[in-house]
C-alpha cells in the first residue's frame, strides 16, 4: 500500500490541476491557489540529492570544507554599504514618509543620475543620494568613495535647503491671507512630553510625602519617651536608695 499511495511533491500540481478540471458543479469558479502558477513555472525536485546553490563569492581555496555549503548565499550590492553609511549619519530621514510604489518595475531606468539628485517621478531622498554617489564612482576617474559621498552630500544639503526656504515662504504666505494652521509635528510632541512629565510629577509629589509620613511615624515614640525622662526627680530616687539598701540587713 506504501508503494503505490505514495505522495511525491511533483505529483502536486498534476493533482491539484485535475481536480479544478474536473469539477461536481461546472459553473462554480474554483479559485487558483496563490502558489499555482509557482509551481508550474518551477516544479519541485525529485532528486533526493540536495543540489548545490549558485556561489556567487570566489571560495577560499585555504578552507577544505566550506561551511554551509548548501545554504543559500547571502546576495551582497555595492549600494548596501552606502545606503548604510547615509542612513547612519542621518537617521531622520528614514523619518520622512515615502513612496514606494512602482508602476511597471522600470522606474530605475528614467533616471539619469548624472543630470543631479532631482529626478522625474522620485522624490528627494537619501535613495537619490546613493545613486548618485554610486553613479559618480563608477564614471568620474580618480574619485574615491569618500570624495564621491562628500560632493553629493553637499548638494543634498544645498536641495534640502531650497525645500526648506519655500516652505517657510508658502506659509508666511498663507499666513497674510488668513490660513491657519494647526499645531507642528514638534509642538505636538513637545506637548505630550509636557503631559507626561506633569503626570510624573505628582505621582514623584505622593511618593515622597509617603516616604516623609513613614520617617515621622518612625520617630513618634522617640519624643515621648524624652518628655518622660524630664519629668523624673532625682531627690525622690536618692531617698528611696538608703532604704532599697537596708532591707537586705534585717535577718
Amino acid at each position: 500500500m506504501g508503494g503505490q499511495r505514495q505522495i511525491r511533491p511533483g505529483r502536486v500540481y498534476q493533482t491539484v490541476t485535475k481536480s479544478m478540471n474536473h469539477r461536481i458543479f461546472p459553473y462554480v469558479k474554483i479559485q487558483q491557489p496563490v502558489w499555482y502558477k509557482v509551481v508550474e513555472s518551477i516544479p519541485p525536485s525529485e532528486m533526493l540529492t540536495r543540489p548545490f546553490p549558485p556561489q556567487h563569492k570566489i571560495p577560499n581555496p585555504k578552507i577544505r570544507r566550506p561551511s554551509r555549503l548548501f545554504q543559500p548565499q547571502q546576495l551582497v550590492y555595492e549600494e548596501d554599504e552606502l545606503r548604510r553609511t547615509f542612513y547612519k549619519d542621518h537617521p531622520w530621514e528614514l523619518a520622512r514618509p515615502r513612496m514606494i510604489i512602482e508602476m511597471d518595475g522600470k522606474d530605475a531606468q528614467r533616471c539619469d543620475w548624472s543630470k543631479g539628485l532631482i529626478q522625474p517621478d522620485m522624490p528627494l531622498c537619501g535613495e537619490s543620494v546613493v545613486q548618485r554617489q554610486l553613479w559618480m564612482m563608477h564614471n568620474v576617474p580618480d574619485i574615491t568613495k569618500e570624495q564621491a559621498y562628500d560632493i553629493v552630500r553637499r548638494e543634498f544639503y544645498a536641495l534640502r535647503q531650497e525645500e526648506e526656504v519655500e516652505r517657510r515662504i508658502a506659509k508666511e504666505e498663507a499666513h497674510m491671507v488668513g490660513a491657519y494652521f494647526g499645531k507642528s509635528f514638534m509642538q505636538v510632541g513637545i506637548q505630550l512630553e509636557d503631559e507626561q512629565y506633569e503626570k510624573w510629577k505628582k505621582w514623584a509629589t505622593k511618593q515622597i510625602e509617603s516616604v516623609r509620613s513613614e520617617q515621622n511615624s518612625a520617630y513618634t515614640s522617640f519624643g515621648t519617651d524624652e518628655a518622660n525622662a524630664d519629668d523624673i526627680d532625682l531627690d525622690e530616687i536618692t531617698t528611696q536608695e538608703p532604704a532599697a539598701e537596708g532591707v537586705p540587713g534585717r535577718k
